[in-house]
């Protein structure tokens, strides 16, 4: 009979084999089989497994189900070989989360924000990087982990294109960009080989010390210049987070479009692919999810229903 450590090693390889990543995936189911072997337990129980979801105790319902959840597809698939397996039923810990209403930028505000970057401390190179990653960012809608893992040969000033490799739910595009863009871009790539003639990384952008950025170093240089602008206060812990600038972008082109009389669900498909969502309604979401284009989808709708 398997090991609960073998299977899960086997479970992750079946599924990342389909094109799943699952990396908080992997963490928690090994996590888990750690809690059952300081049990002395080698087979999957619902009540342990309902002991192990709710820890922390402080936690959100939210992440209580999603922990139960990771382990009952989990004991699905072990069950075909341990049949002493049980698998927790659906209706335990059931709960939807709810996404957290985004933060909108006002142009002001995203100006601010990537001119602070500009005073960032710096042995020569950090500013540069983050005022062009935060104003790549605004300008495209893209995640933090895709301009991170951007490299040199995916920017093509010529076809003013930036090319995106195997993003969340495995899906590669290409980002067709403004000229103002591609010369922003083009600029910071001069200075970029200037302080870093040998280059320790193939990355687009790169630290001061010449290496690919972390998701810690951006999300540090963020609360900075958020601070600095006044977007957070000196104790703040939470306020309006790097990802709200993607919303940010996918509200306003919205808007933009209601603006101008387009049909919405027409133009909607591109803005799914341009930003590389799974499908429509996770786009639609935002219409639903932010009272602005609320409003505007429903004046749309009064004049359409008075025609």
């Amino acid at each position: 009979m398997k090991s609960l450590k073998t299977s899960i090693r086997e479970y992750l390889q079946l599924r990342r084999s389909l094109g799943h990543k699952l990396e908080g995936t992997e963490r928690d189911l090994k996590k888990f089989a750690d809690f059952l072997a300081d049990r002395s337990v080698a087979f999957i129980t619902t009540k342990l497994a309902l002991e192990w979801a709710r820890l922390p105790k402080n936690s959100q319902p939210a992440n209580w189900s999603r922990r139960l959840a990771i382990v009952r597809l989990f004991a699905q698939y072990h069950s075909a070989v341990d049949r002493r397996t049980e698998v927790p039923p659906r209706k335990l810990l059931a709960h939807k989360p709810r996404r957290a209403m985004p933060y909108i930028y006002s142009d002001e505000e995203i100006h601010r924000l990537v001119q602070a970057c500009q005073h960032l401390r710096s042995r020569g190179l950090r500013h540069h990087t983050y005022f062009t990653f935060f104003g790549l960012m605004a300008t495209t809608g893209c995640r933090i982990s895709e301009l991170i893992a951007l490299n040199r040969e995916d920017f093509n000033d010529k076809e003013r294109i930036v090319k995106i490799h195997n993003s969340k739910f495995g899906k590669s595009r290409l980002l067709v960009l403004h000229g103002s863009t591609v010369r922003e871009l083009k600029k910071y790539t001069a200075t970029r080989d200037q302080f870093h003639r040998h280059p320790k990384t193939n990355s687009f952008f790169v630290s001061d010390s010449g290496t690919r950025l972390t998701r810690w170093s951006v999300r540090w240089a963020f609360i900075r210049v958020s601070k600095q602008i006044g977007l957070r206060k000196p104790s703040d812990s939470h306020g309006p987070r790097i990802h709200d600038i993607r919303h940010t972008f996918a509200v306003k082109t919205i808007l933009r479009w209601y603006a101008e009389g387009v049909d919405v669900n027409q133009k909607i498909v591109l803005l799914t692919t341009y930003l590389g969502h799974k499908k429509p309604s996770d786009t639609y979401w935002y219409v639903t999810g932010v009272p602005e284009l609320l409003c505007a989808a429903a004046s749309r709708l009064e004049s359409h229903l008075g025609e």
